[in-house]
């Protein structure tokens, strides 16, 4: 009786928070463009049939080839002709698989989730399928972890076992999730959670369940997970055995939607939400097209990303809303020696009408980037409280090449860290350090390293019509010594912020028409970097000099006397920078 008791209690729990969270829903970024007249099914429904509109492709800076289109058979079966019941309480797997069955078997067509509560396990898609809810369904996926068993699959870039996620595809061709509903990956029940992220109140209600860290700052959802922790790698265990992962599997938390090697994909409407890791995480897939989503983490979500896009070709973001836990928008292509073997690049992507409340970065490349990045757009985004706005991370034994960025029309405002950022020593930290985190970590090691396939290599970057209201730092642009950050193009920028630009191991930086309005210190520093050129810097005047050169490897620094008022006070040189390391044009 008492575990019936307790599996009641932990059911009512789970709706809760579901309902809870569910009722918090963000209104989704208008779409580009009216859809097409619906096409009447076969049970009578309706179906969008937009397809992308033309300016999606408009100004796009390299040749991008028209993204695939999904098209599916006039045949939709809903999931209560195999039994389904929308109470929220009877888990209808069955039923989501048999009807994704019978659709399969006619050729394809759409699944239908009604208006309801649907309680299930894993969805596992098929080919030629649209799982499409409906506004008003909401798919709960079950808190039971022996629903969800390991397999082989790539999380942080790396090959190792996870368990399996709550909608999964692999091989698949001609597949999408529309409408108007919303899928809950019940993340509550598998993340550990800190209790420095909680109110008191919070912290008592969580704890009536689960375990304790020995320090009793962690909740673990079970002694499994808590026993994984400590071994812990960037969340991915050092085992080298299925055995070793089994013993720990609760702390193996699933991405809430995992698609991987598919062709052709859709995901259109529908809210994404509470996802026990990352949320969304195509992975090898090509032609693919994400719009008018609704992604949404708690803030306290650890690993709680938004979508991870990582070693896909020819892709679209446009017109979504990710209110997240970690970083929001994310571009990928696997980790160290595990990514540089896969050798698959992101390439071809055009990230257009986005909008991200919280989240550790807006728009981010990284930090597992070592198949390399290449060919990306983005453009009109809104960043409101993101811990950094535009974030670009790596670090030594990565590997990879990240080039070919073009990024304008981006708005932020109220950054806590810096509003553009390139860290090419990141070692793992959130942007705003927790309690157990230090600053140390990504610390900038001064003496270079030889170079070799695991140096990572982040150049020819373009931002322009860059605007920042509210930042710690306007911009922090740090390579690392051996491998310069090279060829960053920043045009046309107005940056508010506590502090200014900073510019570290850099080579090839140009500055044109950017206003730097600063609480303190210099608007622009340069330190051992060289071929800067500066047009057009505007900035307010503080009782420190405006621009400071520093560094004995720093020369080839261009600086325009128009900028100036007075050079000789306006400018500080470092005594151990060269003569002629700057000159005024």
């Amino acid at each position: 009786m008492k575990n019936v008791a307790k599996s009641r209690f932990l059911l009512a729990l789970g709706l809760a928070s579901a309902f809870q969270f569910s009722c918090q829903r963000q209104s989704s970024a208008p779409a580009a463009s009216a859809p097409a007249a619906p096409a009447e099914t076969t049970t009578g429904r309706n179906f969008s049939s937009a397809s992308v509109a033309a300016t999606i492709y408009e100004g796009i800076e390299f040749d991008m080839p028209k993204v695939k289109e999904t098209k599916f058979p006039n045949y939709s079966v809903p999931i209560t002709k195999y039994g389904a019941v929308g109470d929220g309480i009877t888990k209808n797997t069955q039923a989501f698989e048999q009807a994704i069955n019978d659709v399969a078997a006619k050729g394809g067509g759409h699944v239908i989730i009604p208006r309801g509560l649907w309680l299930t396990g894993p969805i596992v898609l098929k080919s030629n399928i649209d799982l499409h809810a409906e506004a008003g369904s909401m798919v709960i996926f079950s808190r039971d972890f022996n629903d969800y068993p390991l397999i082989k699959t790539s999380f942080e870039g790396l090959d190792t076992y996870r368990c399996q996620s709550p909608i999964s595809g692999m091989n698949l061709e001609n597949v999408a999730i529309t409408g108007e509903g919303t899928f809950d990956g019940n993340g509550d029940a598998w993340r550990p959670v800190k209790k420095s992220k909680m109110t008191d109140a919070q912290w008592k209600t969580l704890t009536k369940t689960g375990v304790l860290s020995d320090d009793g700052k962690t909740w673990y959802p079970t002694e499994k997970s808590k026993k994984a922790d400590a071994k812990d790698n960037f969340n991915v265990p050092n085992f080298k055995t299925k055995e070793e992962f089994e013993a720990v599997k609760d702390y193996l938390r699933p991405v809430l939607l995992s698609l991987v090697n598919c062709k052709t994909v859709l995901l259109d409407g529908p809210t994404f939400q509470n996802s026990p890791a990352w949320n969304l995480h195509p992975l090898m897939c090509q032609d693919i097209i994400l719009r008018n989503l609704n992604v949404r983490n708690p803030w306290y979500s650890q690993n709680g990303d938004g979508l991870d896009l990582e070693s896909c070709k020819n892709a679209l973001v446009y017109n979504n809303t990710f209110d997240v836990g970690d970083d929001a928008i994310c571009v990928k292509s696997g980790k160290d020696e595990d990514g540089r073997r896969r050798g698959v690049p992101t390439e071809n992507v055009i990230v257009k009408n986005n909008v991200v409340y919280h989240g550790h970065g807006g728009f981010v490349v990284g930090s597992e980037m070592s198949g390399g990045v290449k060919n990306v757009h983005v453009s009109n985004c809104t960043f409101m409280g993101t811990d950094i706005g535009l974030r670009f991370k790596s670090t030594r034994g990565r590997g990879g090449v990240v080039e070919n960025i073009w990024i304008s029309n981006i708005d932020m405002i109220n950054i806590p860290t810096q509003a553009i950022s390139f860290n090419l020593f990141y070692g793992g930290n959130s942007p705003v350090l927790e309690e157990d985190q230090k600053a140390g970590t990504e610390a900038r090691v001064e003496k270079p390293v030889p170079v070799t396939e695991k140096t990572p290599s982040f150049k020819n970057i373009w931002m322009r019509n860059i605007t920042v209201s509210g930042a710690d730092e306007a911009v922090a642009l740090q390579g690392l010594p051996e491998m310069n950050l090279q060829n960053v193009n920043l045009e046309n920028a107005y940056l508010k912020a506590r502090r200014g630009i900073s510019a570290v191991d850099a080579t090839g930086i140009a500055l044109k028409n950017v206003k730097v309005v600063t609480e303190k210190g210099p608007a622009l520093t340069i330190h051992n970097s060289k071929d800067i050129n500066v047009q057009g810097l505007t900035f307010n005047q503080t009782n420190e000099p405006a621009v400071k050169v520093l560094g004995p490897l720093t020369k080839n620094v261009k600086l325009n006397n128009k900028d100036f008022t007075s050079a000789a006070t306006q400018i500080s040189k470092g005594k151990d920078l060269g003569k002629a390391a700057v000159s005024m044009q």
